[in-house]
């Protein structure tokens, strides 16, 4: 497998986690996302990945070569070829809040924050530096204050759907996959994580396992 990454996007540092989780081995290839205007702004990555965002990860399989392109879809895939390490808990509701809590994560913080529109706010907007991490820190506070408070609700009915010493019962998830990155990136903000002590201890349990500690952009070879 050949996944495309760059050290600190955060949608790529969710898939390395789950490649790591999973022990299954691949080839890193760095996009940079700010030398020579964009990396993945150049043809040939757009000619891998038409969005021109990170990560993609391509695979050679019985049916021959494919690439997926969407982090949740990416460890969705990798979750049903390699189940032998799950990154979803067992049964529908559990498996249900773990999606839920990962989306949190990818389709409501994430896109506010991601460099694309970081870039824009400044570039063509013209929003000066303290006003774009002004927006920063706010979505990406009032996401995580509502991910604090979906880890604090008791969760009735199946046992795993609650949290535990993960988002998600006692083993890691696609929804700790999510969160972790997402922390990094608000500490690069300055974003006062002193708010969501669940979140920061669940945080503070991934960083024990060696999946996470690989994964983590200062371990990356092209780290800055």
């Amino acid at each position: 497998m050949k996944l495309y990454t760059y050290f600190r996007s955060s949608a790529a540092y969710r898939v390395r986690i789950a490649l790591n989780l999973k022990g299954l081995a691949y080839e890193a290839v760095p996009v940079h996302l700010l030398k020579h205007g964009g990396e993945q702004r150049a043809e040939a990555y757009r000619a891998v990945n038409p969005n021109a965002l990170l990560p993609s990860l391509e695979i050679e399989g019985e049916q021959g070569h494919a690439t997926i392109t969407q982090s949740l879809a990416i460890m969705e895939y990798l979750d049903e070829a390699h189940p032998g390490v799950p990154l979803l808990p067992p049964g529908a509701l559990g498996r249900a809040r773990a999606r839920e809590l990962a989306l949190l994560v990818a389709c409501d913080i994430h896109p506010l924050n991601n460099l694309r529109v970081l870039r824009y706010l400044t570039h063509t907007l013209k929003i000066d530096e303290a006003a774009k991490n002004d927006w920063y820190r706010h979505w990406v506070a009032e996401g995580l204050a509502a991910f604090e408070k979906h880890l604090a609700q008791p969760q009735h009915g199946e046992a795993g759907a609650a949290p535990g010493l993960f988002c998600v019962g006692d083993a890691p998830s696609i929804a700790d996959c999510c969160l972790v990155p997402q922390l990094y990136n608000a500490r690069r903000f300055d974003v006062d994580l002193s708010p969501y002590p669940l979140i920061t201890a669940i945080e503070a349990n991934c960083a024990q396992l060696p999946a996470f500690h690989a994964a983590h952009p200062a371990q990356q070879p092209d780290a800055e």
